[in-house]
């Protein structure tokens, strides 16, 4: 269980702290937050869970104030990853701004060393970790959702972490929307969406959405989905290089 420290004294010298946020319900999410810490061995290359427990702010932040500490001469960086789980989410790890690549396991950050008459040469600044909804995230009852599999074009082997997207704007006042989620360990996805797609007209009158989903910069696929004719559909985004 982290422990709740004052913000003055738990992050003072942390390297790093993040702010799970909840993207379905656009807010922060404080609760049933798991992380896991691993040091990167540059000798064996390879990533060393570690022991450190993480500190919980009042602001919902988690940091690790005690990385770097060292003493001595000859103290160098080092390298470490935070992994995020909250059942039911899927942690999206590329930070806002950032290109999206499935292969990434966790947020990385550099520890600089630090003691009590030398502060770090870097202070950790706060980083939002967005908490997608997963395959297995409970939706609210009437939550319009549709569901299916990204694959190779090629190989058609599934495509495990790859983020499926749906964007549009509300037609009555033109604000955008968007609506995200993570496949699962066997290329699954189930998406919500919650707005208005694009009208077409019928018969029999549908909406169009715009599915798209992406393993890495070049590797994307597309697919549109007309509800509510292919609700109940399993739909199939293929990923090929672009």
């Amino acid at each position: 269980m982290t422990r709740f420290l004052p913000v003055e004294t738990s992050v003072l010298h942390s390297p790093a702290w993040f702010v799970p946020f909840d993207e379905f319900a656009q807010r922060v999410r404080s609760a049933d937050v798991a992380t896991e810490l691993d040091r990167f061995d540059p000798d064996e290359n390879v990533w060393v869970p570690q022991d450190t427990p993480a500190i919980r702010t009042p602001s919902a932040a988690i940091a690790y104030p005690e990385l770097g500490r060292r003493r001595g001469p000859g103290a160098e960086p080092e390298r470490f990853r935070v992994r995020f789980a909250a059942i039911g989410f899927a942690p999206l790890y590329p930070a806002d701004g950032e290109d999206f690549d499935a292969t990434r396991t966790g947020v990385e950050f550099t520890a600089n060393p630090y003691d009590d008459g030398h502060p770090p040469a870097a202070a950790g600044e706060p980083r939002l970790v967005r908490l997608l909804p997963g395959v297995a995230f409970m939706y609210s009852p009437g939550t319009r959702t549709v569901y299916g599999v990204v694959v190779d074009a090629v190989t058609r082997a599934p495509i495990v972490n790859a983020l499926v997207e749906a964007r549009g704007t509300t037609i009555r006042d033109g604000v955008p929307w968007q609506e995200r989620t993570l496949t699962g360990a066997e290329g699954a996805f189930r998406l919500a969406l919650r707005w208005e797609g694009e009208p077409v007209t019928g018969p029999p009158p549908v909406r169009v959405f715009h599915l798209t989903a992406t393993e890495r910069p070049g590797r994307t696929g597309a697919l549109d989905v007309r509800l509510p004719t292919e609700r109940d559909r399993r739909h199939v985004i293929e990923i090929a290089e672009q």
